[in-house]
């Protein structure tokens, strides 16, 4: 059966956001405890969670919660809806490219 919108539309449907690549938004968050001189160690101290969490956070294997976002939000002063945008485009990225079978992998440094 085929849905309403691809009769409709047809069968072109297109992702009005569709870059062909996503950094993980551990990466910025990477880049903005860089500038603060805030260690991994620091930030889990002050948001409660582990060192290992923080770490799979900027390497993009974990995701930034809403909990997570408004203590970031506290901590370094960027706007909860930052941290969460940056996570659903990531994840979404992550999940249309597997659907599509070519995950991309992305390396931190």
């Amino acid at each position: 059966m085929e849905f309403w919108w691809r009769t409709a539309m047809g069968n072109d449907l297109k992702n009005q956001y569709d870059p062909d690549f996503v950094s993980p938004p551990g990466e910025t968050l990477g880049e903005i405890m860089n500038a603060r001189g805030v260690s991994k160690a620091q930030l889990a101290e002050r948001m409660g969670c582990s060192g290992k969490k923080v770490t799979g956070i900027i390497k993009g294997e974990a995701p930034i919660t809403s909990r997570m976002a408004i203590e970031l939000e506290r901590l370094l002063g960027v706007s909860s809806g930052f941290w969460r945008n940056r996570e659903r485009h990531y994840r979404e990225f992550l999940a249309r490219n597997v659907e599509s079978g070519t995950l991309i992998k992305n390396k931190l440094n």
